[in-house]
């Protein structure tokens, strides 16, 4: 398989014609994959009063101005909408994108969401029971004429979507890094699993602990493509690159040091070097996570300079 480099892109403080630039660059530029994320809130914030779109709607509208790239979400909060909305969402977006959608789904963590917006926020092993209900129930829907499936936390009887995705079974993306459960749901359901900002050292541990859970469901590993967003710091030079370091660290804070092992700092060869570690590592694709205003320099330079050096 060929190792990919796309663009995962947060749909906070930022305009629609921004957001389309971005898609339509990645789209003509070398890039295999874009994907958004799916918040209601902008994130890292103190207050969360900048804007931010609402992510399904914008699937639809971006995968129609694209052509090559596969799209997708990485990853859908099953806790925001049921799993029966979410699989109608991804098979219209795949029509929509003339087969090249992917679903991403995850456990969801933003608690500052679900408080102000009246969802219940329960403890992490309930989220994740949700996900591993909702992973059932989108995969019967998704394959299946029609799916029932009664769960403490989703129930659907007969329950129909039609259409189906393109070409016939729409990729499933499991996201998170949790080893007791999220890496075995990834192996029991998973096209595709992502995780976000972790070093290349954590990736590799866990790439070892979904070859196990694949080991334990029967399932061959190689069935699983697996990919890691790293934020996008690299700079234009030495200077620039000095910037965005500090800048990332003002703006995380304590949740610096914790992510920080996942960012792609420094140069264009020092972004090289750090991307070629996590393909070591055992990763097939790399999105390279960006945060509105844009820089369009860096990511000409990430195109011209960075995916050629991976193109096979």
């Amino acid at each position: 398989m060929a190792f990919t480099l796309g663009v995962h892109a947060g749909p906070q403080a930022v305009s629609y014609v921004d957001l389309l630039r971005l898609w339509r660059t990645a789209d003509a530029g070398g890039f295999g994959w874009i994907s958004l994320w799916d918040h209601f809130y902008d994130d890292p914030s103190t207050d969360h009063m900048g804007d931010a779109l609402e992510a399904t709607a914008l699937l639809g509208a971006l995968a129609s101005e694209t052509s090559n790239v596969r799209v997708g979400a990485l990853a859908m909060c099953v806790g925001y909408r049921h799993p029966a909305v979410l699989a109608n969402m991804a098979a219209t977006v795949d029509h929509v994108s003339g087969g090249r959608f992917e679903l991403g789904l995850g456990a969801g963590w933003l608690e500052d969401e679900y408080r102000d917006y009246g969802i219940a926020f329960p403890r992490v092993g309930v989220r994740l029971d949700m996900l591993d209900e909702a992973l059932a129930i989108i995969t019967g829907m998704l394959t299946q004429l029609s799916t029932t499936f009664a769960g403490e936390h989703f129930t659907v009887t007969d329950a129909k979507c039609q259409p189906k995705g393109v070409n016939g079974r729409l990729p499933i993306w499991v996201c998170g890094g949790g080893e007791k459960r999220t890496l075995r749901m990834a192996a029991q359901y998973g096209d595709g699993w992502n995780v976000p900002y972790i070093s290349p050292e954590a990736y590799a541990h866990k790439v070892g602990v979904l070859d196990g859970w694949c080991d334990e469901q029967g399932r061959d590993p190689a069935e699983i493509e697996r990919t890691m967003n790293s934020g996008f710091y690299m700079g234009t030079s030495v200077t620039d690159a000095d910037r965005k370091r500090r800048a990332f660290d003002e703006a995380f804070g304590e949740r610096a040091a914790l992510q920080g092992p996942g960012m792609l700092f420094g140069t264009t060869a020092q972004v090289i070097d750090r991307i070629g570690e996590y393909r070591d590592a055992g990763a097939q694709g790399i999105n390279i996570a960006l945060r509105a205003p844009f820089d369009w320099d860096a990511i000409a330079a990430f195109q011209e300079e960075v995916i050629p050096v991976f193109a096979d």
